[in-house]
């Protein structure tokens, strides 16, 4: 009896707050990452994973497409696995989101020797250990002070750009390969944005949906990120 009591004053809830209730469970058209982390997009549906599932599986994935050693992934479904390093069938757009997380006690850095501050070296480094020699750019030492917008984040050294050219199926799968590393890395690197293919990510949006990057000029590949994956970290101090 209580059960069934229960059950209508749920239904009694849901009849009362209508679609509205169930458009505040959905950001656009993607799911909340309800329960996980990390959600990984399959043919068979969504599969979620913990934040070090998630890391484990974007590295193994992106050490074997290098022909390297690859870890042990156990309790990784394959479907996983098999989605992150082919892409979706037909457009190798985001596959795997993951919860944003922010810290807002970090110190402000200045720039290092080669032209970026210390935790965005700390991201090219852990890229360089993963990814291999990349074709990087964003960045010159002494400081980036043209080419980009008002507001960059390259003109104060957080943020570095990662080649995939000509734009290409292949070399969009392979940008979004490194895109999903990012995201799956982002807390521990203190990763602020990743932008690739029209879509962008960011530490600041908790839900950890991918949304679409809307560029100054569509005609334009390389303002849309078609061409390369753009990162870029934390401030830190008061900003």
């Amino acid at each position: 009896m209580v059960g069934l009591l229960l059950l209508g004053i749920l239904l009694s809830v849901l009849v009362l707050l209508g679609p509205g209730l169930l458009s505040a469970l959905r950001i656009g058209d993607g799911p909340l990452l309800a329960g996980s982390e990390c959600m990984v997009q399959t043919p068979d549906g969504e599969i979620g994973l913990d934040r070090e599932e998630a890391q484990l599986a974007t590295t193994a994935v992106a050490l074997r497409a290098r022909g390297a050693e690859v870890p042990d992934t156990p309790g990784i479904d394959e479907a996983v696995l098999q989605r992150l390093a082919e892409g979706p069938s037909g457009d190798a757009g985001p596959s795997l989101s993951c919860r944003g997380s922010a810290a807002d006690d970090l110190p402000e850095q200045q720039l290092t020797a080669a032209g970026l501050t210390p935790r965005a070296e700390q991201v090219r480094t852990a890229m360089t250990v993963v990814f291999g020699e990349q074709s990087l750019g964003g960045f010159v030492p002494g400081g980036v002070d043209q080419g980009h917008g008002a507001d960059s984040t390259h003109y104060d050294g957080r943020a570095i750009d990662i080649f995939f050219r000509p734009v290409s199926e292949e070399n969009r799968r392979q940008g979004w390969m490194l895109a999903h590393w990012l995201v799956a890395h982002a807390e521990d690197l203190d990763i602020q944005y990743v932008i690739f293919d029209d879509q962008f990510w960011s530490a600041h949006l908790p839900r950890g949906r991918w949304h679409d990057y809307e560029a100054p000029d569509p005609a334009n590949e390389i303002l849309r990120h078609l061409d390369h994956v753009h990162v870029d970290v934390l401030r830190g101090g008061a900003g």
